[in-house]
């Protein structure tokens, strides 16, 4: 019997066909003969006590001038579903941790949720990255302005971010002898009102900010190299990086060894790590992307190696 897929995502229509992560899952998705339904995040609400959402049948295909087709939108229970990718791009803000709250009571009849709601909502992408120390490099995270001056102070060459940024928007780095470093904390923290972090610069950013997919918390053995452009000190390809697919060093496993059995632990099946040289920056829970380009230059089925790694996956067999 073919098992019944739901994505809870931005409109369809508006994704980059070449690049889009979600795209792939469900082209894998169907090609297992399983059911896909598309549901936006205003489509979820509890009915008493039941989760529900209004869903529309989804189709997809390989072509980028006509990438999908819906049905008509009809109210299902989410119990009704196999598993749902909740793939909701950030902010992550108040609306999505109750888009969160209403898909846990689906996990509680039994659909899996990719990822687990519980760690999306406890997993900040940044600070999440400092429950593994031994992999980072210094670091502070903090509202005081006079506790990041020093660490500014101390560390000359420094990154000062907020904590739910994406993107690589309003990333600021501050050089030795820098005569921004108030305005930028005055503006970053509100005037030491909102928490945020900061990091030691890393050179090693000019050979590239590597995106590692991690599938049930085993490393697929290439990565996404994202290499800035002169004179910027983000690799994000939204803030102009180029991509290079390249394989993981040893550091770069062993860094995923030391993640991977938090991220089995917590339900996190599928999470981008974030490394620059030799060094974690970010565990990336959301809505990890980087998955076509890789696949294209590597040849891996990543996606499929995700949607096999589920504990539902054997039933469809």
């Amino acid at each position: 019997m073919s098992l019944k897929l739901g994505v809870v995502m931005d409109p369809i229509g508006s994704i980059h066909y070449k690049k889009d992560t979600t795209l792939a899952l469900l082209w894998a998705a169907q090609d297992r003969g399983w059911a896909l339904f598309h549901i936006a995040p205003d489509g979820l609400f509890l009915d008493g006590e039941v989760p529900m959402a209004t869903a529309q049948p989804l189709t997809v295909h390989h072509n980028p001038e006509h990438w999908y087709d819906l049905g008509e939108a009809a109210t299902l229970s989410l119990a009704e579903l196999d598993v749902v990718l909740m793939r909701k791009d950030p902010p992550f803000d108040m609306e999505y941790i109750y888009a969160t709250y209403l898909l846990e009571r689906a996990e509680q009849q039994g659909t899996l949720v990719v990822n687990r709601c519980q760690s999306l909502r406890d997993c900040n992408e940044k600070l999440f990255a400092t429950e593994f120390s031994q992999c980072c490099p210094p670091l502070l995270v903090s509202r005081d302005m006079d506790r990041l001056r020093a660490f500014h102070s101390e560390h000359r060459d420094v990154i000062f971010k907020p904590l739910d940024g994406m993107g690589g928007s309003a990333i600021f780095r501050a050089q030795p002898d820098d005569p921004n470093v108030s305005v930028i904390l005055e503006t970053l923290t509100h005037s030491g009102h909102q928490t945020i972090m900061a990091q030691q610069y890393l050179p090693a950013i000019i050979e590239g900010d590597k995106r590692i997919l991690m599938i049930n918390g085993e490393a697929v053995p290439w990565c996404l190299a994202r290499v800035p452009l002169a004179g910027e000190s983000r690799g994000n390809l939204a803030a102009g990086g180029a991509g290079r697919v390249q394989e993981l060093t040893e550091r770069d496993q062993w860094i995923a060894s030391q993640v991977g059995p938090t991220l089995r632990e917590r339900g996190l099946y599928f999470v981008g790590l974030d490394v620059i040289g030799d060094h974690l920056t970010e565990i990336n829970v959301t809505s990890p992307t980087c998955l076509r380009e890789i696949e294209t230059e590597s040849g891996l089925d990543i996606a499929g190696q995700l949607l096999d790694s589920l504990p539902l996956a054997e039933a469809s067999s």
